[in-house]
């Protein structure tokens, strides 16, 4: 092992280092959801509109680029739960001697945080199977979800995503990761900021006002999409008609 490998190591298993890890990761994570919003926002203005996002982000670096970037969340996604479960019991541990009310409720406190995590990660490797590995469905049949996008041949996209949560279980799994993940994301918005210094007495409470609002417009936008195809199938039945041949 040479001496940045035991550097490296040695920070994993810090207290700090930990914590300066989840930060990170969880500011990269907030920022993601932000554009991922953005872009699945874009269901909403049709089958042209949706399968050009759709068919820009699978070319981006020659196909490669798509891959590269879902790796990195990953890896990202996995050190964050991986680093808050094990801040947890270090943290845990240093509580054992004191059982005042406090510290119990904090203890409770993070053992939620742990649980919407792996939630949030299961509901992730789901969402891959689902819409990107394709498993268990007919995404990829051609007959089913091809696309005629400027004279090529595309994958149909907005029709996937809209039979996908045509599936009322499938919209009902999104809605409760949806609200784990915002609820996980009000507690850490704000945490994200301590760790990395950038929080002070005068800020504390901007800081919180914004993770509420951040996480309420994030959930409001991610559980629109599910909640509008179920509730109002002719609207998007038009939106498909208007851009048929």
């Amino acid at each position: 092992m040479n001496a940045l490998t035991r550097s490296l190591a040695t920070y994993w298993n810090s207290s700090i280092g930990k914590k300066t890890i989840v930060a990170v990761t969880g500011l990269f994570l907030i920022l993601f959801l932000a554009g991922h919003l953005a872009g699945n926002l874009v269901v909403f203005l049709g089958p042209d509109a949706f399968n050009a996002y759709a068919d820009m982000l699978h070319h981006m670096l020659h196909g490669a680029g798509i891959w590269v970037f879902r790796i990195v969340l990953l890896v990202m996604l996995g050190a964050h739960v991986i680093a808050t479960i094990q801040l947890t019991r270090l943290n845990r541990a240093a509580r054992q001697a004191y059982q005042f009310q406090g510290t119990i409720q904090a203890s409770r406190s993070s053992r939620m945080m742990i649980l919407s995590g792996l939630t949030i990660l299961a509901f992730f490797v789901y969402h891959i199977l689902h819409f990107t590995v394709r498993a268990g469905n007919q995404y990829d049949d051609p007959a089913l979800y091809s696309y005629l996008l400027d004279g090529r041949q595309v994958h149909h996209a907005w029709k996937m995503v809209v039979d996908g949560f045509s599936v009322w279980y499938v919209s009902a799994f999104y809605v409760v990761a949806m609200t784990l993940l915002c609820s996980h994301l009000m507690h850490g918005f704000a945490s994200v900021f301590q760790t990395l210094g950038l929080r002070s007495k005068k800020s504390a409470g901007l800081l919180g006002q914004l993770s509420v609002a951040y996480s309420l417009v994030i959930w409001v936008g991610f559980v629109s999409i599910p909640a509008a195809i179920l509730l109002f199938p002719g609207y998007f039945d038009q939106l498909a008609r208007s851009t048929a041949p």
